[in-house]
């Protein structure tokens, strides 16, 4: 199969068609951005600022980003045939030929194996996180992603665990409304990734993308705003919950936390209108795409750090 040199990224544009370069392209390193999650519970629980918890939370990040990549090469590889009939994905490496699907079979459970090695290193419990993440995944490409309902639980739960993984590796515990922020947020995103997969489908005459085309646009819908309906009243009971442990005196902090409600809410509304318009494909590209929701999200978590770090 021919490879065109223009288009070598799931945009179809940008990697040239040499070995190397289809390396990095698999290894998808703009969306270990997904892998920053791993701070999330340690930055909440204000320990981001202890040596030892920080070098934790690296450690983790790291983790996640090698193992993350073994996991895409291994997708890749299973997912060649399909991939060459989607209209953006053919461009991958793998399905355009540049990389063989030995090789990214391979490489893929080289850098997985490395990944669940340094976990151990780090703890068991973050060994145990990893491996779940893996075999998650793993299912996802192999069985999982051909089941309704299932595969959004599976692609979410990649999201969840990286924040478990983060939590665990620094010995912090998990408030149990900010799993459910955690859980819910990643199902919402993952449905408006669906809407744009919807899209793809319909460009490629119906082929390619086979987990979208088992959904309607009203099913998806209804997750969207079931998912974002429990993600805001979570964080609004996650918040309240860090009120009541503010010491008395601590005003200023208490206010943190409920003000941090606002950019919240108005930026879960501002993805979810960027997912309404068709623009969910890839959530990393959503994130650092719109200035407005951006912005909005660094007023959170400045807002809530001061809440935090006070």
């Amino acid at each position: 199969m021919g490879v065109d040199v223009t288009a070598m990224t799931e945009s179809g544009s940008g990697w040239r068609s040499s070995f190397a370069a289809g390396l990095v392209g698999t290894s998808r390193p703009k969306q270990w951005v997904k892998n920053l999650l791993v701070f999330a519970a340690p930055g909440a629980a204000g320990v981001l600022t202890h040596g030892h918890a920080l070098l934790d939370a690296v450690d983790a990040f790291v983790i996640f980003c090698i193992v993350a990549s073994g996991v895409y090469f291994i997708n890749d590889a299973l997912d060649v045939d399909a991939d060459r009939l989607h209209p953006r994905k053919r461009f991958r490496p793998v399905a355009a030929g540049v990389i063989g699907v030995r090789q990214a079979q391979a490489i893929g459970g080289a850098l997985v194996a490395v990944g669940v090695a340094l976990s151990a290193l780090v703890g068991m419990r973050l060994l145990l996180v990893v491996a779940l993440y893996v075999g998650v995944q793993v299912a996802y490409s192999v069985w999982l992603k051909h089941e309704p309902v299932l595969d959004l639980a599976a692609v979410a739960a990649g999201f969840v665990l990286r924040a478990i993984a983060g939590a665990v590796a620094v010995g912090v515990p998990i408030s149990q409304w900010f799993l459910i922020v955690a859980t819910f947020g990643s199902l919402f995103m993952v449905t408006g990734k669906r809407f744009s997969d919807l899209g793809a489908v319909a460009e490629a005459g119906g082929r390619g993308v086979q987990a979208a085309a088992q959904y309607s646009l009203g099913f998806l819908r209804s997750i969207l705003v079931m998912s974002a309906t429990v993600t805001i009243t979570a964080y609004c009971l996650w918040a309240f919950e860090n009120v009541k442990a503010v010491t008395p005196g601590e005003g200023d902090a208490a206010v943190c936390f409920q003000l941090s409600i606002v950019p919240f809410t108005l930026a879960l509304m501002r993805y979810g209108l960027l997912v309404d318009q068709g623009e969910g494909g890839a959530p990393e590209d959503v994130v650092f795409g719109d200035r407005l929701l951006l912005a909005l999200g660094l007023t959170w978590a400045v807002v809530f750090g001061l809440g935090v770090y006070r």
